[in-house]
């Protein structure tokens, strides 16, 4: 295994609180509402995967920030293109014109999916695209002469965005609370999701689970009227809800048959888990089932972290509908198409296949899970009763706590969720992971869980590194919840 103490780039903190309380979470004055009850530390200069934060500690960066950082922060191709683009042109309205890295990006994006997309349409980002993708399939419709098409179903615990749309569209309980009163439940419709681990019974197969959720699905399009259905939309590989749950063997061919049987679009949101972040350039080819989506939604790999894009890409059948009839998507933002993002994902992409990157997910990846087996759930490990279970795929895993444990019964966590007091103490460690909560059941009181997605260009080292730190903390955890 990799050192931890004699790593030189990892520099740890031994005064930072696990989690800020309420007499220190203002210490530092700021002016920014943040997402957190306190100031985050400030991250001053980056170095591939390691930050450099205010304090002059460097951590680790083993989750891209959201799944998003997937070359780090300084690669300079991806550099290099930006300050390029800066020079040329660094932003037109993409009503008015068009710019060079937009139309190549496009480009490649098509010819890169071997005939499963034809068009692109820009965004700033994931919910922005998952917005587009809910008009489009709305445009769509009315542009094959079917109005009476207003529904969408998708899936409970789902995430799709913050907007109020993509909340509407998703099933994020935390997230969802604070505004459930207006969100739009006459529209947006929710089957069961597609989580095993959790929710296939005892006495049924794999394919007896898949058929089980392709009839829920079919029972929904005939209460809605299936000529009322838009579309069925799924994350591909569920992302921070709960935690890289990928669907059975089989689901999406089962799913995209419902559509075709009653002419809806078969939709996939590949914000997170798309882009190679599972070892192929978008997830749903890593199932090997061929069901391409007939839209779908990328972001987070597309760009890297270097600028703030999403794109919507679009079937042939969806694209020659709308060259057809409008000829332009009627939907739109100021910074669509923004020369510089553009630039910088043209780069990205580049980069990834010029550095065959997709195979070092698959192989990193690969190591990642038996090295995540081997300590939290081997024979030796300390963590084992307490791992519900790991899963994922590529640079993509995760594992959840079993709160159900007999072993956790006398835990004392403080009222803390115990994922954000991992992700606390990892940082503390110098490692950067997600915690997350509230995805095990649909009232969003289970599922702590803990996320890995780090850069496609990881090295081996590293990912021991990582395991390392973060073993390392889940140990502390709970050896200090038990003595509590």
């Amino acid at each position: 295994m990799a050192s931890v103490a004699n790593n030189p780039a990892i520099k740890k903190s031994t005064t930072i609180s696990t989690i800020p309380t309420e007499s220190t979470a203002f210490k530092h004055p700021t002016n920014i509402l943040h997402r957190t009850p306190w100031r985050p530390p400030v991250g001053v200069a980056g170095e591939g995967s390691y930050i450099t934060l205010e304090d002059g500690r460097t951590v680790y960066d083993a989750v891209g920030g959201a799944a998003v950082s997937c070359l780090g922060n300084s690669h300079p191709k991806v550099i290099k293109a930006l300050k390029e683009q800066i020079d040329k042109v660094p932003y037109v309205y993409n009503m008015q014109l068009s710019n060079e890295p937009a139309e190549a990006l496009a480009k490649k994006l098509v010819q890169s999916s071997n005939g499963a997309f034809e068009m692109v349409g820009y965004a700033s980002g994931g919910t922005e695209a998952m917005d587009g993708v809910v008009k489009l399939a709305r445009q769509y419709v009315l542009e094959t002469g079917q109005p009476q098409r207003v529904n969408f179903i998708a899936r409970e615990l789902s995430f799709h965005g913050n907007s109020l749309t993509t909340l509407s569209l998703a099933y994020h309980p935390v997230r969802r609370k604070p505004y459930a009163a207006i969100l739009d439940s006459q529209h947006f419709h929710h089957v069961s999701p597609a989580y095993a681990a959790r929710f296939q019974k005892p006495d049924e197969t794999a394919e007896q689970y898949v058929e089980r959720l392709r009839r829920e699905l079919e029972d929904k399009f005939l209460e809605l009227g299936p000529h009322t259905v838009i579309g069925f939309v799924a994350e591909t590989v569920v992302g921070a809800t709960t935690g890289c749950v990928p669907a059975p063997k089989g689901y999406f061919k089962a799913m995209k048959s419902v559509c075709d049987k009653y002419g809806a679009l078969f939709i996939l949101d590949e914000v997170m888990s798309g882009m190679g972040r599972m070892g192929t350039l978008h997830a749903w080819q890593s199932f090997g089932d061929g069901a391409a989506p007939d839209i779908q939604a990328v972001a987070k790999g597309l760009g890297g972290g270097y600028a703030s894009i999403g794109a919507v890409l679009m079937s042939n059948k969806v694209a020659q509908v709308i060259r057809s009839q409008s000829g332009i998507w009627k939907h739109g933002h100021t910074y669509q198409g923004h020369p510089l993002a553009c630039a910088a994902s043209l780069a990205v992409q580049q980069v990834i296949e010029e550095e065959n990157l997709l195979a070092n997910v698959q192989a990193q990846g690969a190591y990642l899970e038996t090295l995540l087996r081997e300590r939290l759930c081997g024979p030796n490990a300390m963590t084992a009763p307490y791992i519900f279970n790991i899963r994922g795929g590529g640079l993509f895993w995760c594992f959840e706590f079993d709160h159900d444990a007999v072993e956790a019964a006398s835990f004392n966590f403080k009222g803390e969720p115990l994922a954000m007091l991992v992700q606390a103490r990892a940082l503390k460690n110098g490692l950067i992971i997600m915690g997350m909560t509230g995805g095990g059941n649909l009232e969003g009181t289970k599922g702590d869980h803990i996320m890995l997605s780090p850069a496609y260009n990881v090295t081996k080292k590293e990912i021991e590194m990582t395991v390392d730190l973060l073993v390392q903390s889940v140990e502390e955890i709970l050896s200090e919840a038990k003595s509590a």
